[in-house]
């Protein structure tokens, strides 16, 4: 349901520049939808993996998703757009590899701690620290300052079931400083920083995303103005159909519309929750683990669209335009469900 909902939003947000660059007008919409059946394809063959697969080769995975990283970084295969290097991609292909890096390192994670005796400090410092460390430096010479933030909440979140919440909640008040300092050395991040605190200061210039992002909202009042009726994909609201698909949601179907979608979030998380609590050992800390790296992106995003916090770039999970995003995220479901099932049977 989210993902239809996103497509017809996709659609709707779409039309007029689809018309223009494309000649048609379900350009980008037929291109999700595609991307819709290589997910759905992805679900089956996952579902169909037995879980001891992935937890033999978790770390050849890790490893091949570090090197796709790293790949963003080389000349004539990283692409670089809005000033950072995090697709790679040949002809008209393209791919964003910390899609893959999010669910390998939720999978990887979670079985080094599983089996690893350590405990306290030790476990934190020689098991969880140079998996967070390794998976996020070829993030930080992208730069995306938003997957470095998701795989370090990841790696926090996997720690918290495997060996508790303590050294997390230590290494997240410690870590807070450092992030805050990535996030205002570049100069268009600080504006983003300043555009988070007061959008009208800049209103035309860094604020204008964040300020018509807000005007999308209240256009849509209760029940919205429409499907394919809203005022701000004209140009006005940047990312309509990408980072900022929620604003559009809240514009073409007001309250209602926003409160469904976090509803089924919801009930995607009751139902994620329901497998956790019947699982245990490597399969608990997988469905832990790949749930949370899918409501993680999702409160990400939210949180800069309702400007809760700076923006970072993140799409809303099977919502916004993407087909790496959609695809990998599909993945995570025929693993969880996988997962689920035999966890059931034990």
């Amino acid at each position: 349901l989210l993902t239809i909902f996103g497509i017809l939003m996709i659609f709707s947000l779409t039309s007029h520049t689809s018309l223009e660059e494309h000649g048609t007008p379900f350009a980008l919409g037929m291109r999700q939808a595609e991307w819709l059946l290589a997910g759905l394809c992805a679900m089956v063959a996952m579902f169909m993996i037995p879980v001891s697969f992935w937890e033999k080769h978790s770390g050849k995975l890790w490893l091949f998703s570090l090197f796709l990283l790293a790949l963003t970084l080389a000349p004539g295969v990283g692409i670089k757009a809005g000033g950072a290097r995090r697709w790679i991609g040949a002809g008209g292909i393209r791919f964003q590899p910390i899609e893959l890096a999010a669910m390998a390192v939720a999978i990887h994670l979670s079985k080094v701690l599983v089996r690893s005796g350590k405990k306290g400090i030790s476990a934190f410092v020689s098991v969880t620290v140079p998996v967070l460390i390794l998976s996020i430096l070829p993030l930080l010479f992208q730069p995306n300052i938003g997957g470095t933030i998701l795989i370090f909440g990841l790696a926090m979140a996997v720690h918290v079931h495997c060996r508790g919440w303590s050294w997390p909640f230590i290494a997240g008040v410690a870590g807070f400083p450092f992030f805050f300092m990535l996030f205002i050395r570049a100069g268009y991040r600080l504006r983003r920083y300043i555009a988070f605190l007061d959008p009208w200061v800049e209103p035309m210039d860094s604020g204008f995303q964040v300020i018509q992002g807000l005007v999308a909202f209240s256009n849509g009042g209760l029940f919205g103005v429409g499907v394919g009726k809203g005022l701000q994909k004209l140009n006005y609201l940047p990312a309509a159909h990408t980072d900022y698909i929620f604003a559009a949601v809240g514009e073409e179907f007001g309250f209602a519309g926003t409160f469904l979608t976090l509803l089924l979030f919801l009930i995607w998380t009751i139902r994620a929750l329901a497998a956790f609590r019947a699982a245990s050992g490597f399969h608990g800390a997988l469905i832990w683990s790949l749930s949370v790296s899918v409501l993680l992106p999702m409160f990400i995003n939210l949180g800069g669209v309702l400007k809760l916090m700076p923006l970072t770039g993140i799409p809303l999970p099977f919502i916004s335009y993407g087909g790496s995003s959609l695809l990998f995220m599909w993945a995570r479901i025929g693993l969880l469900m996988r997962a689920s099932r035999e966890a059931l049977r034990t």
